[in-house]
């Protein structure tokens, strides 16, 4: 869906917190999760509490609570952070359109936005602590997005950010989005860091404090912990808020996840930022209930085709973007009935039937028209497997657009057939995926188009036999 709204937040830290550029960002993340090991939930994570310092120093503790999200649906993800820039009383609800971040745009929960901000006088639709223009804007919510970008696809935002901490500010904002979000399918996270520039003796002792009330899901210990001085956290407010909310909203306890410092990133352990993370969980049954609710997982998978004229406008606009990238000029395609749906995509480039590069989406997060142009463009120019394509190459150049239907997982391996179905498979954060016209160009059966995609998401061939994998398939419209 294309928003008309007067906003849409620009990056604020793109490339001094995490990479500005979209291949190097996806690339970072990736590299985060697959370091991560699988954890086991007692329940279904409705809150997290995540760190928000530059990817160097927080990214693997982050990426511990991020990994908890994949296989899971959230129609909308509501991130609160504190305010580092600027002070305001009560807490924002940003009013615009939606954040922007090297890996596209996350579009707002414009309703449940509105919702939010209409309930208590202290928790209001603004722009304020959101805005990124003169001064460096805030950077504690930003930061989280690309993480749930690659994790979830698709997802709805609601940002918060939280100006003064103080008692009163903290439980209106937990009351409202207890009320708000009661029969939603919705994420909240958290975003804080803890102690600042101390010994790594002196934080684990300060940090201690803070992740013993957040253990205990004890949201009046952490405020009695930050007021006395036995604990700092930046975001601790933001955090008692959440777990208040999570509490109304059937949150049945919290699980730790990591706790680290700076220090093992530069060595210093003279003066040392701490980071945790953490999981609020509820019972899974009350979970699928919300998720009903929010009729994400009820909805029937709609039927949609292409015809010619279509077809041929996307294969346009892929040369076009192309072109326009050769000469260094701005490029916005136009929209065209029928190409607004969003779908994943995938663009093959080759010449003289030989690849030349090949980069999609598997998940929609863009109208289709949009999503082409930017995957032509990214196959052309930032496919790691080849340089850049050049001025003389460009003509030369031969066209194959995917358009994907959604994924559907398998499970009962009988159910492949091979020609029809590509296939996806997710082992510990290692994935690979094979479009359906591969199988059949290399006269593979289910077994050998099984192992293959096993060894494109750089596993061993027989991994999709183990019990943990995850097999999904797809249709695509190849043209």
């Amino acid at each position: 869906m294309i928003t008309h709204n007067r906003d849409i937040r620009k990056p604020a830290v793109a490339g001094l917190f995490y990479p500005a550029h979209p291949g190097e960002l996806a690339k970072v993340i990736a590299e985060f999760y697959s370091k991560v090991p699988k954890r086991q939930l007692g329940g279904a994570p409705i809150a997290l509490v995540v760190p928000h310092a530059g990817y160097p120093y927080s990214g693997h503790t982050a990426a511990v609570a991020y990994k908890l999200l994949e296989g899971e649906n959230y129609d909308t993800v509501v991130v609160v952070s504190p305010s580092h820039r600027v002070f305001f009383k009560g807490s924002s609800v940003y009013d615009g359109a939606g954040y922007d971040t090297p890996l596209g745009t996350v579009d707002i929960d414009s309703e449940l936005s509105r919702k939010i901000g209409s309930i208590h006088p202290s928790v209001y639709m603004s722009n304020m602590g959101h805005a990124s223009g003169a001064t460096r804007g805030e950077h504690a919510l930003e930061v989280q997005l690309p993480f749930l970008q690659i994790v979830l696809g698709k997802f709805k935002l609601v940002a918060i950010v939280m100006g003064d901490q103080e008692e009163d500010s903290i439980n209106s904002l937990g009351e409202t989005l207890g009320v708000a979000l009661k029969d939603t399918n919705a994420l909240i996270v958290a975003s804080t860091d803890l102690s600042h520039f101390h010994s790594q003796k002196v934080a684990e002792r300060l940090d201690g404090a803070i992740q013993k009330a957040v253990e205990r899901f004890d949201p009046e210990l952490l405020i009695d912990t930050l007021e006395a001085g036995e604990g700092e956290a930046c975001g601790g407010g933001i955090v008692a808020a959440v777990m208040k909310a999570a509490k109304r909203l059937g949150g049945k306890e919290v699980e730790f996840l990591e706790y680290t410092t700076s220090g093992q990133t530069t060595g210093d352990f003279q003066e040392v930022v701490g980071y945790l993370s953490a999981a609020i969980v509820a019972d899974r049954v009350a979970t699928q209930t919300k998720s009903t609710l929010g009729a994400r997982a009820a909805r029937p998978r709609q039927e949609f085709s292409l015809n010619d004229e279509e077809k041929k406008r996307l294969l346009d606009i892929a040369r076009e973007a192309i072109e326009a990238r050769i000469k260094d000029e701005p490029y916005i395609p136009t929209a065209a009935d029928g190409l607004s749906v969003e779908r994943g995509v995938f663009v093959t480039l080759k010449i003289d039937g030989q690849l030349r590069g090949c980069i999609g989406l598997i998940k929609a997060r863009d109208p289709l028209y949009k999503a082409v142009a930017d995957m032509a463009a990214a196959a052309a120019f930032d496919d790691p497997r080849f340089p850049p394509v050049t001025a003389i190459e460009f003509p030369k150049l031969e066209y194959d657009i995917s358009v994907l239907s959604p994924l559907e997982r398998v499970r009962d391996l009988e159910d492949i057939k091979v020609g029809r179905d590509g296939l996806m498979i997710k082992l510990d954060l290692h994935s690979g995926l094979l479009l359906p016209q591969v199988a059949t160009e290399y006269g593979w059966d289910r077994t050998e188009f099984l192992e293959q995609t096993c060894l494109k998401a750089g596993l061993p061939k027989n991994s999709y036999r183990d019990r943990h994998a995850e097999i999904y398939r797809f249709t695509a419209d190849v043209f």
